[in-house]
C-alpha cells in the first residue's frame, strides 16, 4: 500500500508539473517569448517611456490586449507592470479604440486614422496631460490588439519607440489558415502530431492550447481558421458537431478570428437524406439554406465554406452534369444573407484528360469568369501542379479579371521534407508573389492580383495549409514555426520582404545578438534553394514516392493514373528530360500572357530554373554557364547536399545563442536533412544516368548503393498519408 501511495503521489506531481513544463519550453511560445531585452541602451529607453499601461475600454477583446501587454512588457522590461486609471504625470503606453479617446487626443491622430481600415492600428508617440505617451489605437478592438502585438514586436526586435508613428492597415481582407484535420485528429498532410481540436472533450472542455492558438494567430494578423480537412467528413454539419465548432469560435472570435468550415457537397444525401445533391434541385437548394441558418443560429459571425469538389474523388456538382458555377453559386446563395463566403478550390484535373494536367484548372475555370456570385472567391495554388519546391506561378492568375482569387500556399512541408528539413518558405511565397503576370503589361505581379488592387475586387483572401499539430513545439520542426509566421506576416502585407520577415522571427524567437541572427538568417534564406538544388533541380517536378511523397520516386510507373506517376512529369529517356509544355508539346505555356508565354516558351529565354518544367531538353544541351545538362543536374544535386552541410556546420556554431533543448533539437534534424539530401542526390542520380548513359561529373559524390537498393525502400511510418 505505501509503495502505491508514493507511486500514486509521484503520478499526479507529474500531472501537475506537465502544464508547467510546456509553458516554460520556450519552442512552445513560438516567437512571443518575451524575453528581457539585453541591450542596456535600448531598456533604458524602454524604461523611461513605459512607466506603466492605460486600457481605454473594457470589452473581452481590450481585456485581451491587456493582458498580453502585461505579460509582455514584464518580460522584456524584466518588471513588474501596473496598470493604471489615467496618464497623469507619467510616460504610459495608453491603448483604445477611436471612439474611446478624448477630443485631446483624438485631434492627434486624426489624420492617420483616415488612412486606415477596419483592422488597421496606430502606433504614435503623442503628448497627454502635458506629458509624452505612447498610444496605440484602431478604429475597432481588433485593430487595437494588432497594434498591441506590433507594438510587442518592436521591443522584442530592439526597435528605438522614442518617437513613433506606425500605421498601418492588412491589404487583404481574408487571412486564413486551412486545417487539413480529419475528425479522427489525424491530419492530412501533417507532421507535427495530431489534430489540435478535441471533438471527444468540445464543448465543454477549452484547452488552453485553443487560446494560445489564437494569440499566436491574431499576433501576425490572421483571422480566419478552417478547422477541417478540404477533403471533407459531411458529419462536421451534424448539430453534435455544430455545437463544439460554436465552442472554438467563442474562443476565437475575441482575437479576431473567424471559423469556417469544409462543405462536403455529397452532405444532402449522407447526413440530410436526400436522394441527390444536384444544386439545380430546388429541394437540395433549400436543404443548405436551412444549413446555413442552423449553423449562423449558434455562430453569428460564420465565415463560410471552403469546398473540394470534382477534385481527386471528391463529389461535386459534374457528378450531377453541372459546373462549377452551379455549385458554388447554390452554396453562395445560402450563406449569402448571413455575410458569409464560398471559397471553391481551383485544383482540379480529371483522369480522362491525359494531355498535361498543368493546363486542368486554367481549362475549366477561366471560361467562367464574372459568373459566380459576389460572396465566391475562387481559390487557387501558388502552382499549377501541386506544392513544389519550385512552380511558375498558375496561370489563372490574371486571367479572370471579373472573379476573384484567392491565393493558396502550402505552410506544411508535404513535398519539401515534411517537418524534418529546414526550409524557410516565405523565400517561396515571395518568389510567387513577385511574379509578373504581364496581365496589363509589366508590373501586374501575383501580389496585386490577390490583393483587390489589379481588378478592384472587394473581396480578397490568401490561404495557407497549416502545419500545426499537438506536438509542443506546434510544427514538428522548431524553424517550421517561422513558415506559420511568415505566411501570416505576408498575408498582412504581400509587399514584405522574407528576409526582413526571417530577421524578426530570429529576434523574437532566439536572440537579437547579431553574431547570431546574421548567419542563422542567410542560412534560412538560402534554404529554399538548397531544397530544389537536392530535390528537383532546374524545372524538375513532382518526382517524390507516391502516396506519402516521402523522399525520391522518380521510378515510379505503375500507379492507375498517368499523372499521379512521377515518370509522367520528368519523361526522361534517351534523348533527354522534361516535361514539353511549349508549343510543339502541351502548349500550357499559351495560358500565360502573351510575353510570358513567349518567355517560356523559348528554350533559350526559358529561366534555367523552369528549364525542365516547360521543356524536354537533351543530355547534352548547353546550359549558361556551359555545362551540358547532365553535368549541370548532377553538380546541382551535390550542391544542395553541401549546402546541407554548410547549414549543420552553421548551426553547430550556435549553442551559445540558443537554450539548449532548441539548440539540440535543431541540430538532430539537420543531422536527418544532410542524410535524406544524399539520399535525394543518390537514388535520382543513380534512376537518370540510366538514361544519360553518362559518367557523374567531377566533384559529384559517387552513390555508396545500388538503384535497386533505393527502388526497393517502403515506408510505412512516413506520417500525414
Amino acid at each position: 500500500m505505501t509503495k502505491f501511495i508514493i507511486r500514486f503521489s509521484l503520478y499526479q506531481l507529474i500531472l501537475f508539473l506537465l502544464p508547467l513544463v510546456i509553458w516554460g519550453q520556450s519552442d512552445y511560445k513560438l516567437w512571443l517569448q518575451y524575453n528581457k531585452v539585453q541591450n542596456k541602451n535600448i531598456l533604458s529607453e524602454y524604461n523611461s517611456n513605459i512607466k506603466g499601461i492605460v486600457a481605454l475600454g473594457n470589452s473581452e477583446t481590450i481585456q485581451i490586449a491587456t493582458k498580453e501587454l502585461e505579460i509582455g512588457l514584464s518580460g522584456l522590461l524584466g518588471k513588474q507592470i501596473t496598470i493604471q486609471e489615467n496618464s497623469k504625470g507619467q510616460s504610459l503606453v495608453i491603448f483604445g479604440s477611436e471612439s474611446s479617446l478624448n477630443k485631446d487626443v483624438l485631434e492627434q491622430v486624426k489624420k492617420e486614422l483616415s488612412t486606415i481600415n477596419n483592422e488597421g492600428f496606430i502606433i504614435k508617440s503623442i503628448v497627454s496631460d502635458g506629458k509624452k505617451q505612447l498610444l496605440i489605437t484602431a478604429k475597432t478592438d481588433i485593430g487595437v490588439l494588432y497594434g498591441v502585438y506590433n507594438f510587442l514586436r518592436l521591443l522584442q526586435t530592439d526597435k528605438s519607440i522614442a518617437n513613433l508613428n506606425f500605421v498601418d492597415s492588412p491589404k487583404i481582407n481574408i487571412r486564413i489558415l486551412n486545417h487539413w484535420d480529419n475528425l479522427d485528429r489525424t491530419v492530412e498532410r501533417g507532421y507535427a502530431g495530431f489534430s489540435l481540436w478535441n471533438w471527444h472533450k468540445l464543448p465543454d472542455f477549452i484547452d488552453e492550447r485553443y487560446i494560445d492558438y489564437a494569440r499566436a494567430n491574431a499576433s501576425i494578423g490572421i483571422n480566419g481558421t478552417v478547422l477541417t480537412n478540404v477533403n471533407a467528413n459531411a458529419l462536421i454539419l451534424t448539430p453534435q458537431y455544430i455545437e463544439k465548432v460554436e465552442a472554438l469560435a467563442k474562443v476565437f472570435r475575441t482575437y479576431g478570428i473567424k471559423v469556417y468550415l469544409t462543405a462536403r457537397f455529397s452532405a444532402p444525401i449522407e447526413i440530410g437524406g436526400l436522394k441527390t445533391a444536384d444544386p439545380l434541385d430546388p429541394t437540395v437548394q433549400n436543404w443548405w439554406k436551412e444549413k446555413a441558418k442552423e449553423i449562423y443560429t449558434r455562430i453569428p459571425d460564420f465565415g463560410g465554406f471552403l469546398v473540394k469538389a470534382n477534385s481527386e474523388g471528391q463529389p461535386g456538382p459534374q457528378n450531377y452534369g453541372r459546373n462549377h458555377v452551379d455549385g458554388a453559386n447554390m452554396l453562395a446563395d445560402a450563406v449569402a444573407p448571413y455575410g458569409g463566403i464560398v471559397m471553391w478550390r481551383a485544383f482540379v484535373y480529371s483522369e480522362h484528360d491525359p494531355s498535361d494536367r498543368a493546363k486542368q484548372a486554367y481549362e475549366e475555370f477561366v471560361p467562367y469568369d464574372g459568373q459566380f456570385r459576389d460572396n465566391v472567391i475562387i481559390q487557387v495554388k501558388n502552382g499549377a501542379i501541386d506544392f513544389q519546391p519550385r512552380e511558375p506561378f498558375h496561370p489563372m492568375f490574371g486571367a479572370m479579371p471579373k472573379t476573384p482569387l484567392m491565393m493558396e500556399f502550402q505552410i506544411t512541408q508535404e513535398y519539401l521534407g515534411f517537418s524534418t528539413h529546414l526550409v524557410y518558405l516565405p523565400k517561396l511565397f515571395q518568389e510567387v508573389l513577385e511574379s509578373d503576370t504581364y496581365r496589363k503589361g509589366k508590373g501586374s505581379t501575383v501580389a496585386k492580383v490577390i490583393d483587390g488592387s489589379f481588378d478592384n475586387h472587394k473581396i480578397t483572401g490568401i490561404v495557407g495549409v497549416s502545419n500545426i499539430g499537438n506536438d509542443i513545439n506546434w510544427t514538428g520542426h522548431p524553424f517550421a514555426q517561422a513558415n506559420w509566421y511568415g505566411f501570416g506576416r505576408l498575408a498582412w502585407n504581400p509587399y514584405l520582404d522574407s528576409g526582413a520577415i526571417a530577421d524578426d522571427w530570429l529576434r523574437m524567437t532566439f536572440s537579437n545578438n547579431i553574431n547570431f541572427v546574421i548567419p542563422v538568417k542567410e542560412m534560412m534564406l538560402k534554404s529554399r534553394e538548397t531544397v530544389v538544388n537536392y530535390m528537383t533541380p532546374l524545372g524538375l517536378h513532382h518526382i517524390m514516392d507516391t502516396g506519402h511523397h516521402y523522399g525520391p520516386g522518380p521510378w515510379v510507373s505503375n500507379l492507375s493514373r498517368p499523372e499521379w506517376n512521377p515518370v509522367y512529369y520528368h519523361k526522361a529517356d534517351k534523348d533527354g528530360i522534361g516535361f514539353n509544355r511549349s508549343k510543339t508539346g502541351s502548349n500550357a505555356t499559351a495560358k500565360y500572357a502573351p510575353e510570358v508565354a513567349q518567355l517560356f516558351d523559348n528554350i533559350g529565354t526559358c529561366p534555367e530554373q523552369y528549364l525542365l518544367w516547360f521543356h524536354h531538353v537533351s543530355w547534352d544541351y548547353k546550359l549558361k554557364n556551359g555545362k551540358t545538362l547532365w553535368d549541370g543536374i548532377a553538380l546541382k544535386y551535390q550542391q544542395g547536399v553541401d549546402e546541407v552541410g554548410t547549414m549543420n556546420a552553421t548551426w553547430d556554431t550556435m549553442g551559445n545563442y540558443v537554450d539548449e533543448q532548441r539548440f539540440k533539437e535543431v541540430q538532430m534534424l539537420l543531422r536527418i536533412q544532410y542524410k535524406e539530401a544524399k539520399w535525394w542526390r543518390d537514388a535520382c542520380l543513380l534512376y537518370f544516368q540510366q538514361y544519360s548513359g553518362k559518367e557523374l561529373p567531377e566533384g559529384v559524390e559517387k552513390p555508396t548503393q545500388t538503384l535497386d537498393y533505393f527502388e526497393s525502400l517502403k515506408f510505412p511510418f512516413a506520417p500525414g498519408n
